[in-house]
C-alpha cells in the first residue's frame, strides 16, 4: 500500500472526481458514510454517546458536517460547532451546512476568535474535523487555545482523516489534537507511522472510499506500507517433491557465555522459518545447551570455551546470520571482521555485531551488497548518529542504506525497512508485547532462514518482518501482550505462515 503526500492525495481526489466520474460533494458523502459506518461499530450506544462535531471552514469541516447529518439519522444526539477560522468556506462545506436537518435537532454553534470555550457532558464524544492534511503552518491564537482545551477534556476524541494541527510529512512542534482514534481515508499518512506522533493519532484506522485505482497504481512514491496482499504475492509454496536441500543451508554465528539463549532463539526461529538445514557456530560452552534445545540443528564449536574467536568455512552456506549474543571482546571483534571480509553472500547482521561495527564504522564498507542490518533505535544511533526527530531519522536511514548498498531494518512499532534504492517499507503487524528481550534474535533467525530458502534479500526482509509481527499478534491473542516472551514468537510463527496460505 502506497503512502502518498497530502498534495498527491489531493491530486488523487481530483483524478477520481474527473475519471470515475463523481461530483466532489458525492465523494465527500462517500467518505463521510465510511466514517459513520466505522464509528457506529466503535460506539454503538446511541443514547449514551452525545456527539460534538467541530468543523473548520474547508473540506475537512465539510466531512464533519456530513458526518453530523448521517449520525443524526442514526439517532445519535449531535451538536455541531462551526469554527469561523476564515470567511473562505469551501463550496462543499457550504453545501453540507445547508443539508443539516434543522427540524430534527442538530444545533449549530458558531465559534469565533474570542468565543467562550464550550462545555460537554462526561460521556460526550468529540469529533475533530477542524483542520485537514492541507494545513501549512502551526495553529496559533484562539484556535490553538481551543485545541489545547479540547485535549484537556477527558472525553474520547476522534479525528476525521488527520488530527487537527498535525503535519503529515514533517515534525509537529506546536499544538495538535491528541486523538484517541484517527479514521483516515484510503491510504495511510506518514505521520501516523512514527513514534513521535503516537499520542497525537491514537489508534489509527484506514477506510477505503473508492479513490481511483489507476492513479494509485501509477503514482510514484518511495514510501509503502507492508500489507498481506503484498507479502502473499511472493510467498513461496512448497512443491510436492521438495527435499531439505531445496530449502538451503543456513549458518548462525552466535552466542557467548551467559548469552547462549540468544543463539537458541535465533536457531529455533531459523528452523521454524523453513530452512532446510541449519548449523550453529558457537563457543564450546554452548554445545550441550544447543544440542538439547535445538536437536534439529547441527552445531560447530569454536576453539574458545566462552567466546567466538574464529569462523568456519563459509562456502557451503546459502545464508549467514550473525551477532546475537556474541559479546564485544577484542577476539570476537577480530573474528567478526574476518567473517565480513570473507563472506560473498548477503549477511544478516544484528545485536553485538552492530555494536562492534559502530566502534569501527570503516568496516561497514566491507559488508557484502544487500546485507540486512537489523538495529533497534539505540543501535542505529550508535551506528549512524543522532537525528533531531523521527522524520530526520528516516532521511538518515534512507541515506545510509543507499550509501552502504545494504538493507537496514530499523526495528520498532511500524518497523521501517530501507532498501538500497531508497524505498522505505513500513510494517503493519506486531504489538507492544514484542518489546521484550530476545525478539530481535528471533527476527534474525527468521531472516536468515528465508534467505537460505532462496528469497531475495528484499523479499526476506519484507516477509520476515511481516511474519515476525503476525506471530507476535497471534501470541498476544493467547497470552496477552504483557505476558508475551520472545519464545512465543517462534511458537506462533507457523500460525503466522498459515495466514498466507501455507
Amino acid at each position: 500500500m502506497k503512502i502518498l503526500s497530502p498534495s498527491q492525495v489531493r491530486a488523487l481526489d481530483q483524478y477520481t472526481i474527473e475519471n470515475e466520474p463523481i461530483k466532489s460533494i458525492d465523494l465527500m458523502e462517500r467518505a463521510s458514510s465510511a466514517f459513520v459506518k466505522w464509528f457506529i461499530k466503535q460506539f454503538p450506544d446511541t443514547e449514551k454517546c452525545p456527539i460534538k462535531v467541530f468543523c473548520g471552514p474547508r473540506n475537512n469541516g465539510g466531512d464533519g458536517l456530513a458526518i453530523a447529518r448521517l449520525l443524526n439519522r442514526k439517532y445519535y444526539g449531535v451538536t455541531v460547532y462551526v469554527c469561523q477560522i476564515s470567511s473562505n468556506q469551501s463550496p462543499d462545506f457550504k453545501k453540507n451546512l445547508k443539508r443539516l436537518p434543522s427540524r430534527r435537532g442538530v444545533p449549530v454553534i458558531e465559534l469565533r476568535d474570542g468565543s467562550e470555550l464550550p462545555t460537554f457532558e462526561k460521556k460526550a464524544i468529540l469529533i475533530d474535523a477542524i483542520f485537514g492534511s492541507g494545513l501549512s503552518r502551526p495553529v496559533t491564537g484562539y484556535w490553538a487555545t481551543l485545541l489545547e482545551y479540547l485535549n484537556q477534556q477527558k472525553n474520547t476524541k476522534v479525528a476525521v482523516d488527520i488530527p487537527s494541527g498535525l503535519f503529515a510529512e514533517k515534525p509537529t512542534t506546536s499544538t495538535s489534537i491528541l486523538a484517541d482514534y484517527t479514521l483516515s481515508f484510503e491510504l495511510p499518512k506518514l505521520a501516523f507511522l512514527l513514534p513521535e506522533n503516537q499520542d497525537r493519532v491514537g489508534k489509527v484506522f484506514i477506510q477505503p472510499i473508492g479513490l481511483h485505482p489507476t492513479f494509485i497504481r501509477q503514482e510514484k512514491t518511495d514510501k509503502l506500507l507492508i500489507t498481506k496482499p503484498m507479502v502473499a504475492s511472493f510467498f513461496k509454496k512448497r512443491a510436492k517433491f521438495s527435499h531439505k536441500g531445496t530449502f538451503g543451508h543456513a549458518l548462525l554465528w552466535m552466542g557467548s557465555k551467559g548469552k547462549i539463549g540468544a543463539a537458541v532463539l535465533a536457531t529455533k526461529a531459523c528452523l521454524r522459518s523453513g530452512a532446510g538445514l541449519t548449523t550453529v557456530y558457537a563457543p564450546e560452552c554452548g554445545y550441550n545447551i544447543l544440542q538439547i534445545s535445538c536437536p534439529e540443528a547441527m552445531t560447530l564449536m569454536d576453539k574458545d570455551t566462552d567466546f567466538l574467536t574464529n569462523i568456519p568455512d563459509l562456502t557451503s552456506y546459502k545464508a549467514i546470520g550473525l551477532g546475537c549474543g556474541i559479546g564485544q571482546t577484542a577476539a570476537t571483534e577480530k573474528a567478526l571482521f574476518k567473517l565480513i571480509q570473507t563472506a560473498t553472500i548477503p549477511l544478516v547482521v544484528d545485536a553485538d555485531a552492530l555494536n562492534l561495527l559502530a566502534k569501527a564504522p570503516e568496516a561497514l564498507s566491507n559488508l557484502p551488497a544487500n546485507s540486512i542490518l537489523t538495529p533497534h533505535p539505540k543501535e542505529f544511533e550508535r551506528l549512524f548518529g543522532k537525528a533531531d526527530n523521527d522524520f530526520d531519522r528516516l532521511v538518515l536511514l534512507k541515506k545510509q542504506a543507499t550509501q552502504l548498498n545494504c538493507i537496514i531494518v530499523l526495528k520498532g512499532a511500524n518497523t521501517c525497512i530501507a532498501m538500497p534504492n531508497g524505498n522505505l517499507y513500513f510494517n503493519s503487524t506486531g504489538n507492544p508485547g514484542m518489546a521484550a528481550g530476545g525478539s530481535g534474535d528471533v527476527l534474525t533467525g527468521i531472516l536468515t532462514g528465508l534467505l537460505a530458502q532462496g528469497y531475495s534479500p528484499k523479499e526476506a526482509a519484507i516477509l520476515g518482518v511481516y511474519l515476525h509481527g503476525v506471530a507476535g499478534d497471534k501470541a498476544a491473542e493467547v497470552s496477552g501482550q504483557a505476558a508475551l516472551i520472545a519464545g512465543d514468537l517462534v511458537t506462533y510463527l507457523g500460525k503466522a505462515m498459515l495466514t498466507l496460505g501455507c
